[in-house]
């Protein structure tokens, strides 16, 4: 357990990898009956380590979820405390991808918890408060569309999941992540959520956030470009995802397709790219 910001306990799950870094982040927010944010997975040892890190006396009144993923939510059940968050899995997505899930054309789903439901859902702007503490719901989908992130005003922070961390960029795979949305979620925490010292859900504090903010628009604006410069002549998500990722360890390709799929799709929602059969994870993508 450790003591990231007055009021808030960090503790990191017992499950790190390639897409959790060094574990899933479990943050007890408060005193006396306090807040958990993101119960992480449904592992002994770590439901162990959050009820060792209350002090006697001490009992969860409140368990908030920034997104639906397995190695955020399944302890929940186990805090026996109302759990708050934006709704199931999949709440919040857009019309497109709404339809590219009903026609199973995008694939997906990796790590997904299908079985999550809320006790109460919180809307934008809805306000979850204690003894001494009060968190604001930011919805900010991108990675998932039930994406919360959680503004403390009067501690200084912001609880922002997966949707920003500092030690990676974001995975966002359709159609549960939707790079259109994610792109506005960025945004829109530039001037506020993003003034506050960020807690993610994997990895350590951010501690400028306006900066870190600002640093993963430009790099999607860079990947976009890159794809672009890529669609030279018709290409599919396989092709780009070589030619553009080049740096990376190829074991993680499958997880650069999803982006690439990602920055496609949104490149076709605005009119930019086109694809001479139905929109799929393997279609060939060309300019307009």
């Amino acid at each position: 357990m450790e003591i990231v910001a007055k009021g808030v306990r960090r503790i990191t799950a017992p499950n790190p990898g390639p897409m959790t870094f060094t574990g899933t982040q479990t943050y007890i927010v408060g005193e006396g009956a306090v807040a958990v944010i993101d119960p992480g997975p449904d592992d002994p040892r770590h439901l162990a380590a959050i009820e060792a890190a209350l002090t006697p006396g001490e009992r969860i009144s409140h368990v908030l979820i920034t997104h639906a993923h397995i190695d955020h939510t399944p302890l929940a059940p186990r805090l026996r405390a109302p759990v708050h968050a934006f709704g199931d899995a999949q709440a919040g997505r857009s019309a497109i991808m709404r339809q590219l899930a009903e026609s199973d054309a995008l694939g997906g789903g990796e790590g997904v918890d299908p079985h999550f439901t809320p006790d109460v859902t919180l809307a934008d702007g809805d306000t979850v408060a204690g003894e001494g503490w009060s968190l604001t719901a930011l919805h900010t989908p991108g990675h998932m569309a039930n994406h919360l992130s959680f503004v403390w005003e009067e501690g200084g922070v912001a609880f922002t999941g997966d949707h920003v961390m500092g030690w990676a960029s974001t995975l966002v795979s359709p159609p549960d992540g939707d790079l259109t949305a994610f792109m506005s979620s960025l945004r829109r925490m530039q001037g506020g959520a993003a003034r506050h010292r960020l807690l993610p859900g994997h990895g350590d504090v951010v501690e400028e956030g306006e900066a870190r903010v600002a640093e993963l628009i430009a790099h999607r604006e860079s990947r976009e470009a890159q794809i672009l410069a890529g669609l030279d002549r018709p290409a599919t998500v396989a092709a780009l995802t070589a030619a553009i990722y080049t740096d990376v360890d190829p074991r993680l390709h499958p997880a650069a397709a999803r982006n690439v799929l990602a920055h496609l799709i949104d490149l076709h929602q605005r009119g930019i790219v086109a694809t001479d059969g139905p929109l799929s994870a393997t279609a060939s993508f060309r300019l307009r």
